[in-house]
């Protein structure tokens, strides 16, 4: 698909314009979003992007908007695992509510500017040599398996793919206490950094381990440049307003690794397909190419849409998910409730006391079986306790006058 030099730069203005609006009006206060914001604002990201397909679909014929719609969906897929990680790391740096937006908008930014530097490098690298498929090809299967293997061997998983936060907070030394959003403060008359730098760091440094997996996926949908940038641009745009529509649910997506693994797989054989079909390797079939069928973009599509609807839905009607959303949120909550630097916000504080006693309850309905899955539940349960305890004391009885 050949793209113009002027819609080039159109694609690119309007990106960068929508990413400062975020800025400017969205995440310059510091405040909580509420459900109606985030479901307003990620309703129309995932619009514009739609729209935005439709136009490729229009424009550029039934295989590039194809191609589009299956490289947006497998990068929208990804990026909510990677809004699962975002999550650890704000929690392990124990961000203040009201300033995560910020974090969000900037680990957005920065996957933006990672990814596009990638997808450059890897056009470059196809067009110069085929044997890129191969390697692209590898990649995801590796991929896949270190998924799986995880998924299956480790109930924390997710926890182990944060090297950056263990190295951010090895290397870099900060004050103990944030200072709003800034990366710099004063204690005892000298400058020293906040917290917000090491989380910065560390959002940074995963965004470009997670640019390492994505790119060879959409590569393997599409090789046109322009199509690879826009479905992965799209992609992120709404990634912030997302989160704290998702936040609960993200616990609950059990086998959502699954089912990325199963994509991540399916593309990397499509790659390895593709690259026998195109070879000039020497050492395989004499650089001849290797009469193999390939998978369409027609299929490609339906075989993604079809995986992710069934890992969904099986994450969504599993007890298990329920139990594991319970247990996760609950020991989440807790934790926010009880940690007063946690947000100002006196609306947020009593969202958050009303989650962790819908989610004690759900615990405390548990059979044996799911309620072992909460390792701590003991320690949980008197956490919850002393939670509602406070509670009585800071808001029940001045209340009622006692």
């Amino acid at each position: 698909m050949d793209v113009p030099a002027h819609v080039w730069v159109l694609t690119v203005v309007g990106i960068i314009a929508m990413l400062a609006y975020d800025f400017f009006f969205h995440t310059r206060k510091a405040h909580v979003p509420s459900l109606r914001e985030a479901t307003l604002w990620s309703s129309l990201y995932v619009g514009i992007a739609v729209l935005f397909g439709l136009g490729v679909l229009v424009l550029g014929g039934a295989t590039a908007g194809g191609e589009y719609f299956a490289g947006y969906i497998t990068e929208k897929a990804l990026s909510v695992d990677n809004l699962f990680v975002f999550l650890i790391i704000m929690s392990s740096f124990r961000v203040p509510r009201e300033d995560q937006q910020k974090v969000l908008l900037f680990g957005i930014v920065f996957a933006l500017i990672a990814r596009t530097v990638f997808i450059f490098i890897g056009a470059a690298l196809i067009n110069q040599f085929a044997w890129v498929f191969y390697f692209f090809g590898l990649i995801l299967l590796l991929t896949a398996g270190n998924m799986l293997k995880g998924e299956v061997g480790e109930e924390d998983a997710h926890e182990d793919q944060n090297i950056m936060v263990k190295l951010a907070r090895r290397l870099i030394h900060t004050s103990e206490e944030y200072d709003g959003d800034k990366l710099f403060t004063h204690i005892d008359g000298k400058r020293v950094l906040t917290p917000m730098l090491l989380v910065m760091v560390a959002i940074g440094g995963t965004d470009i381990l997670f640019a390492l997996d994505s790119i060879p996926a959409i590569f393997g949908l599409t090789q046109s440049t322009y199509i690879v940038f826009t479905a992965t641009a799209f992609s992120l745009l709404g990634l912030r307003q997302l989160f704290f529509l998702i936040e609960g649910l993200l616990e609950r997506l059990i086998y959502l690794s699954y089912g990325l693994a199963a994509i991540l797989a399916f593309i990397g054989v499509k790659l390895i397909l593709h690259a026998l079909h195109e070879n000039n390797v020497p050492f395989i079939n004499d650089g001849e190419h290797v009469k193999v069928v390939e998978i369409s973009t027609a299929l490609s599509l339906s075989v993604i849409i079809g995986i992710l609807v069934v890992t969904v839905a099986a994450s969504l009607l599993s007890k298990r998910g329920r139990a594991k959303t319970a247990i996760g949120n609950a020991r989440r909550h807790v934790r926010d409730y009880l940690d007063l630097d946690y947000t100002a916000d006196v609306a947020e504080r009593e969202r958050i006391f009303g989650l962790l006693m819908k989610e004690g309850q759900q615990i405390r309905a548990l059979g044996p079986k799911y309620r072992a899955m909460a390792r701590d539940e003991t320690s949980l349960m008197e956490q919850i306790d002393e939670a509602r305890r406070q509670h009585d004391e800071l808001v029940v009885k001045p209340a009622r006058g006692e």
